[in-house]
């Protein structure tokens, strides 16, 4: 057990210090969101207050914006852990640690935390950048449990887009998977828009998409400033996806992952 957790830490530290040594990615992927919530949540900047109340329940769209931003963030962090797994088997990297007596799901998880720590980044410079827009900041129970509802979603996203390409070293895989799948559960979500007028379609995509769970419940924390006023089904929902998407990413790594 303790050969285990000290593979995992190794394998995990490794990921981390790989996102350092690329500035680029950490800029990019602090800056992408904050352009999101500027240049969209400004779309409505001249909005009459009485239409943002009635619609988004605040009178600042970038409030409602924020969480489901963030929450949409995570999707293209998924694609990340995805592109790192191909990128080390390419390498070799993967073959040399398979050859050890490190475990397949240990890999795994490791790809897993590393890409959703790296997605964890962005949140603090996006908090900042929301205060200057005139978003007030919840207190800090409510702050932790956003941030731990976002790495909830993180985790099952990146465990998908793992299992997806678990036995691949085509570059080409997460990105096609990315387009396929990052923009419908993007807007058949509450990240943008309430979805009480989205089509019937929409709505049972929505009412099961965890990246509309992560987004309201993000917003009910920004909405109330604390975690007095939230919906814990929320919550519970995205503890039981991150879960199981790891579960079953542990049990497809041990028998599929592999070399080509």
């Amino acid at each position: 057990m303790i050969r285990t957790i000290n593979q995992f830490i190794g394998l995990y530290i490794r990921e981390i210090m790989n996102t350092f040594r690329n500035p680029a990615v950490i800029v990019l992927s602090i800056v992408q969101p904050l352009l999101w919530i500027v240049f969209f949540g400004s779309s409505f900047a001249y909005a009459p207050i009485a239409f943002l109340e009635d619609f988004f329940q605040t009178d600042n769209y970038v409030a409602f914006l924020l969480s489901g931003q963030l929450a949409t963030s995570m999707l293209f962090v998924g694609m990340f852990s995805s592109l790192s797994l191909i990128q080390d088997k390419k390498s070799g990297y993967v073959r040399r640690i398979m050859v050890t007596p490190t475990k397949n799901y240990v890999i795994f998880l490791s790809k897993v935390f590393g890409a959703s720590t790296r997605g964890m980044l962005q949140v603090p410079i996006v908090f900042i950048g929301v205060m200057i827009l005139g978003v007030q900041i919840p207190d800090a129970i409510g702050l932790l449990m956003f941030i731990l509802s976002l790495l909830l979603l993180s985790l099952g996203l990146s465990s998908i887009y793992l299992l997806l390409t678990m036995t691949s070293s085509d570059w080409q895989i997460p990105t096609l998977i990315s387009n396929f799948i990052n923009l419908p559960l993007m807007f058949a979500s509450t990240a943008l828009f309430p979805n009480e007028n989205f089509p019937q379609w929409m709505q049972i995509i929505s009412n099961i998409n965890p990246v509309s769970f992560s987004s309201t419940f993000g917003r009910e924390i920004i909405f109330s400033g604390n975690t007095s006023e939230v919906n814990w089904i929320n919550f519970y929902y995205l503890v039981f996806f991150a879960g199981v998407m790891l579960l079953v990413g542990i049990v497809v790594a041990n028998k599929t992952l592999k070399i080509d």
